[in-house]
């Protein structure tokens, strides 16, 4: 499985109550890098998305436990560190802000299990920029 973030400089994933991966450009880069893979994703996830169409968008409450070899995994709301081992790459989107988080990433980068293999950033749509990093093992 390959998931699928979106971080403020903190690790926060949500703020408030609400998600921080509210993009259209971001939605379209997700798109884009899933192309004819499966992406899977929460109900709460698909509403955003659903505007969007293209590419092969699966919807389901338990879609980690779902997402196999190869497919994407876009997580808004979820802890990852329970599907770590399934984890084959992990792309990260980066806010470039602090937000007052109420959900936070759980998963370390740091620790040595993990090396950077590529970061850009590019313009978002709510956003003056946007960080892509995507991570290997």
């Amino acid at each position: 499985m390959i998931a699928i973030v979106c971080l403020d400089d903190r690790n926060g994933m949500c703020f408030n109550g609400r998600r921080q991966s509210r993009d259209a450009r971001l939605r379209r880069e997700v798109l884009d890098m899933a192309g004819g893979s499966r992406l899977w994703m929460s109900p709460y996830s698909a509403e955003q998305f659903s505007r969007e169409g293209g590419g092969t968008i699966c919807v389901s409450a338990s879609f980690l436990e779902k997402a196999g070899e190869g497919d994407y995994a876009f997580v808004e709301d979820r802890a990852l560190a329970p599907f770590a081992e399934k984890l084959e790459k992990l792309v990260v989107f980066r806010w470039n802000r602090a937000y007052p988080g109420d959900r936070y990433f759980d998963l370390d980068l740091s620790d040595g299990r993990w090396r950077r293999e590529e970061a850009r950033d590019f313009p978002g749509s709510s956003h003056g920029k946007i960080t892509m990093e995507v991570y290997v093992r």
